[in-house]
């Protein structure tokens, strides 16, 4: 019996984890962390590698992009989701 509880403690902490992983996979504050990432790099990168003109409104592209995909990946997901 004791075996049987310490394995039903072990799956409810591994739900938790899981499901914490799963809150920041689609949390606000991952998305824009990871734009703003996104952005820095591709500043840096436009500025000392490539020399383009209007580095700071070029490098929002990457970012854009990303920030879409984001956005259209729920309506697939879901899609997928009843498809499965």
């Amino acid at each position: 019996m004791k075996e049987l509880e310490k394995e039903i403690e072990q799956i409810k902490k591994r739900n938790k984890r899981v499901e914490k992983d799963k809150a920041w996979e689609t949390s606000l504050t991952r998305k824009i962390t990871i734009a703003i990432l996104t952005y820095l790099v591709v500043v840096l990168y436009s500025y000392f590698i490539s020399k383009v003109s209007n580095v700071f409104l070029t490098s929002l592209v990457p970012v854009i992009g990303f920030v879409l995909s984001t956005l259209s990946l729920n309506a697939i997901r879901k899609i997928w989701e009843k498809k499965q």
